[in-house]
């Protein structure tokens, strides 16, 4: 009879889970917030638990082992702008490690069954690891552009984002010949709040009207055009209270607001 002691299933359980979130996280570029994954830790161990206890073996189907996937997922990667898109990542990363625990298995001598042991865990993280270095080396090296962490205060309130520094980008403000940063609106989620919606949905134009009704955009935003490969048009623009590029203030850099400012990896472009 095959004897499982639950805290020890718990604690191991928890461990894996935590730090598959993390690897995927960096898999996606993300910035990283370890309480919401070991949040999600903590739901994927209770899970894997509750899946022995009396009347719940059910649990242990594969549809039900996917909606616990999914959940964990939408746990650690909910206030992400490609939420699904980072579950996807966590399931394919945990589907490499299950691989990886087979191989080591394999090459200890075994038969391939996945002994959750923590020398087993060590090996099979460690080869893990190194296949996540080679990738980003090599992705590191075809790239020519690098990221940023930009933060900002705007109304009170914070924000912080990943921005891809494009040297290719030249736009500035016409007025002053202040350099201008570009941010999708979810990047600025936390400092337009119920707001962030009519910067997603409205035109330049439109957005510039409706401001005025709103007392704290009121005066803040104003249009700033810009010209782009096959494309022209208007920006809506505003000077933040603060920001910092890196840990390095910048007190001329703007803000524009753009839909396509987002891409992988990255929500703003400077």
């Amino acid at each position: 009879m095959e004897i499982i002691y639950i805290d020890s299933l718990f604690l191991l359980n928890l461990l894996v889970d935590y730090l598959l979130c993390l690897a995927a996280a960096r898999v996606c570029s993300l910035r990283l917030k370890r309480l919401r994954y070991l949040a999600a830790a903590l739901f994927g161990a209770a899970c894997s638990v509750a899946v022995y206890l009396p009347g719940l073996g059910f649990l242990a189907g594969p549809f039900f082992r996917l909606a616990m996937g999914l959940g964990m997922g939408l746990i650690a990667f909910y206030p992400e702008r490609r939420p699904l898109r980072c579950t996807g990542v966590l399931l394919a990363v945990a589907a490499g490690f299950g691989g990886a625990l087979w191989a080591v298995s394999l090459a200890s001598g075994g038969d391939g069954v996945l002994t959750l042991s923590f020398k087993n865990l060590l090996l099979a993280f460690a080869l893990c690891y190194a296949v996540l270095c080679l990738l980003f080396r090599c992705r590191a090296a075809l790239a020519e552009k690098r990221k940023a962490m930009v933060r900002l205060a705007f109304l009170g309130r914070s924000a912080e984002f990943i921005a891809l520094v494009d040297t290719g980008n030249t736009l500035t403000d016409p007025l002053t010949g202040a350099p201008v940063l570009v941010a999708c609106p979810h990047a600025l989620r936390t400092v337009l709040l119920e707001n962030t919606e009519l910067f997603s949905r409205s035109g330049p134009v439109e957005l510039i009207e409706l401001s005025a009704h709103i007392p704290e955009l009121a005066g803040r935003l104003r249009l700033i055009p810009y010209s782009a490969v096959g494309s022209s048009g208007l920006l809506p623009v505003f000077r933040p209270d603060s920001l910092s590029v890196d840990g390095r203030e910048d007190k001329e850099l703007l803000v524009a607001v753009s839909q396509n400012a987002a891409g992988d990896g990255f929500e703003a472009i400077i």
